[in-house]
């Protein structure tokens, strides 16, 4: 095993993830755009930082790397520069267990080669100059990881557009154990956060070990010979938020807004090919904005816990129920899923169907991490009218597990918090449980069963929670 970079659950204690800060280029987000840049809403950046990712750094420090901040946190906060936060200052934090894609980027800009080969695609996508390519290649590093990120000069001006989504790191990647599978993006306005991802884990001394284990979904000939206006409809794209490695064996990919069934094909046959996995099962869940990727419907807590969309847990039953009232003409107010699942015996691929998310979500627990304790689902908005849909869309199922039963999720969803009460987990507030861990009442090591609540108002506006703001690298399982 890697000692760097294996990833085989979403429940295993969490060692190594990348995160990225949110940047000066999401306060440069405009009504005018904020769709196109996948973003619902305008934020009040400073609020986002200060006040609420600061504390999601700051916890993951203390779960992963507390020499960091133990006995520091008073220090830190009272710093309103948040120097310990920027990769470019000396008091940054700069843990290898909680590493900023920035530092990443900056520490590959090092190479000569690969310097002048990334500024020159960026300049190709970004259609610049070829005078300002002559002066991007004239900036310091880390002033030009940060150009290349924010799109903004030092001078602050505005280059090209920022890439407001890189705060989702989730997207740009997934390790399934020892290998890496690469996205491929189905929004334009995410092709340079993927440019940049695809040279940091090509070039980088971090994922040396990685090197022949890395798989990209391509496009097929025929693409190309498409008339151009049917070719964007038929591109092959993933998106790590549609990807879940839920057991050493088995992995879960999303068919959804934002990944295609023929990338989900193609990541299926190269994994086989590679013998990474042997079992793959595609969610294919409904394609709107609601849902976006399958971790906005479901997550995992625990072998035996699981939060979901109750509306999506038994679809197929729902569907039986009022068959009857849609064969005399009523409309089904259902909506649909499908789930097949592969497996890869001895060159021999089966195919097996489950009728329902929570059938499938039960099989992880029992037949892949042989648990057989009860299984618990907790329910978005605990099941409750209009609160399920509601809590949803502010990331109520979107949750990172740091530690089995310890996950992080977002304050303001209190239907969803009561539903975990309920099941048996403790609810705490980001700011009280540090302060609990600076005063030794609690400690990282001996937690259990909580649902860690990071200040959200901000965040949620970007339609991600901690899950989507993290892209582990290693776990133990």
């Amino acid at each position: 095993m890697n000692n760097n970079i294996f990833v085989s659950s979403e429940v295993g204690t969490l060692r190594r993830l990348i995160i990225h800060s949110p940047d000066s280029g999401l306060g440069k987000v405009v009504p005018s755009k904020a769709q196109d840049w996948l973003f619902e809403d305008i934020v009040h950046l400073e609020t986002m930082r200060r006040d609420e990712y600061d504390f999601y750094v700051k916890i993951l420090l203390y779960f992963l790397d507390n020499e960091k901040v133990k006995g520091k946190l008073s220090e830190i906060d009272a710093d309103k520069s948040r120097d310990f936060h920027k990769p470019s200052n000396k008091k940054y934090f700069n843990s290898d267990k909680v590493i900023e894609f920035e530092k990443l980027l900056s520490d590959i800009l090092e190479m000569s080669v690969v310097r002048t080969q990334l500024i020159a695609a960026v300049c190709a996508v970004e259609e610049c100059s070829y005078q300002f390519q002559n002066e991007m290649a004239k900036m310091p590093n880390i002033d030009l990881a940060r150009v290349l990120i924010t799109g903004i000069l030092p001078n602050n001006k505005m280059l090209f557009p920022p890439i407001p989504n890189l705060i989702f790191t989730r997207d740009i990647g997934i390790v399934v154990n020892d290998h890496l599978l690469l996205n491929k993006p189905a929004k334009y306005a995410r092709t340079r956060e993927s440019l940049l991802a695809k040279y940091v884990f090509f070039n980088h001394p971090m994922f040396e070990d990685l090197q022949g284990k890395i798989i990209e979904i391509t496009e097929d000939e025929n693409h190309f010979l498409l008339p151009e206006e049917e070719q964007e409809g038929r591109l092959n794209t993933l998106e790590g938020g549609d990807v879940m490695m839920v057991a050493p064996n088995h992995l879960l990919i999303g068919v959804s807004e934002r990944t295609s069934v023929e990338a989900a094909r193609q990541a299926i046959e190269l994994l086989f090919e590679k013998n990474a996995v042997q079992k793959v099962t595609i969610v294919k869940i409904p394609q709107k904005r609601d849902y976006m990727h399958i971790d906005t419907v479901f997550t995992q807590i625990k072998r035996n816990v699981w939060v979901l969309l109750g509306s999506l847990g038994r679809i197929q039953e729902e569907a039986e129920k009022q068959s009857i009232w849609e064969e005399l003409g009523q409309q089904p107010s259902y909506e649909a899923l499908t789930i097949k699942q592969f497996i890869n015996k001895d060159g021999v691929v089966k195919v097996k169907n489950f009728a329902n998310l929570e059938d499938l979500l039960s099989s992880i627990t029992k037949d892949d991490l042989n648990c057989y304790e009860p299984i618990k689902f907790v329910y978005s908005g605990n099941n409750e009218f209009p609160y399920g849909a509601r809590e949803q869309w502010t990331d109520s199922c979107n949750l990172l597990v740091v530690k089995e039963g310890i996950a992080i999720g977002y304050d303001r969803n209190d239907k969803t918090a009561e539903a975990f009460r309920e099941a048996g987990f403790q609810t705490i507030r980001a700011a009280e449980l540090l302060e609990k861990f600076e005063k030794n009442e609690l400690s990282p090591e001996t937690l259990t069963d909580t649902i860690i609540m990071l200040p959200s108002a901000e965040l949620s506006r970007a339609r991600g929670g901690s899950h989507c703001m993290s892209m582990p690298i290693l776990r133990e399982f």
